[in-house]
């Protein structure tokens, strides 16, 4: 199995040194070839109006988009989940629009209103997790189909869509890899 992580902006290395841990193999994605023989496709943070612009840029925005159609599970954590939504508040950006959800970007204010917190998420088990969220998005609305994984003061953090899978946090700043394996899961199954 080899997972491509998109290249462009944000937390790349920290995602392929958590999959490297777990002993698979990774592949930085910066070209539509890149795509090719992945098993999978993590969107890491970032700023996604740039990520947007930078899909587009380099080629990677469509057929990031035809992947997904075809059943290439792809896992967005912060940005990654803004750009796997249908629907953003207040924006026109640049986005796969792959998930059936609507995001608010910036949601929990500024950078210095940052926060971590250990969360009960029981699809992970019943040790909490414990989430990093920095300028994070969350999900305003999901729709039928959408399965919430995590709600935190009513605001949905933690979504699946078959095999898209999209937090608002940034797991791969922990040393916990049990949202990582909860994606190697969704591509194992038929």
């Amino acid at each position: 199995m080899k997972i491509g992580i998109l290249a462009l902006q944000g937390a790349v290395r920290e995602h392929r040194n958590l999959l490297h841990r777990l002993g698979i193999d990774t592949v930085d994605v910066l070209n539509p070839q890149d795509l090719q023989g992945i098993s999978g496709l993590i969107l890491p943070g970032g700023e996604s109006t740039t990520v947007g612009k930078l899909l587009v840029r380099y080629g990677l925005l469509q057929p990031i988009i035809d992947s997904g159609h075809q059943g290439l599970p792809i896992f967005g954590t912060c940005t990654g989940l803004i750009l796997l939504s249908k629907h953003i508040r207040r924006s026109d950006q640049q986005r796969l629009g792959l998930m059936d959800i609507c995001v608010e970007r910036n949601a929990f204010g500024r950078q210095s209103d940052s926060f971590e917190a250990d969360m009960p998420v029981p699809i992970l088990g019943d040790k909490p997790f414990h989430t990093v969220f920095i300028r994070a998005p969350y999900i305003e609305k999901a729709d039928k189909g959408v399965e919430i994984l995590l709600t935190h003061q009513g605001k949905i953090l933690f979504a699946r869509q078959n095999k898209f899978l999209a937090a608002a946090f940034h797991p791969e700043l922990t040393e916990d890899t049990r949202v990582h394996e909860y994606f190697l899961q969704l591509i194992n199954q038929e």
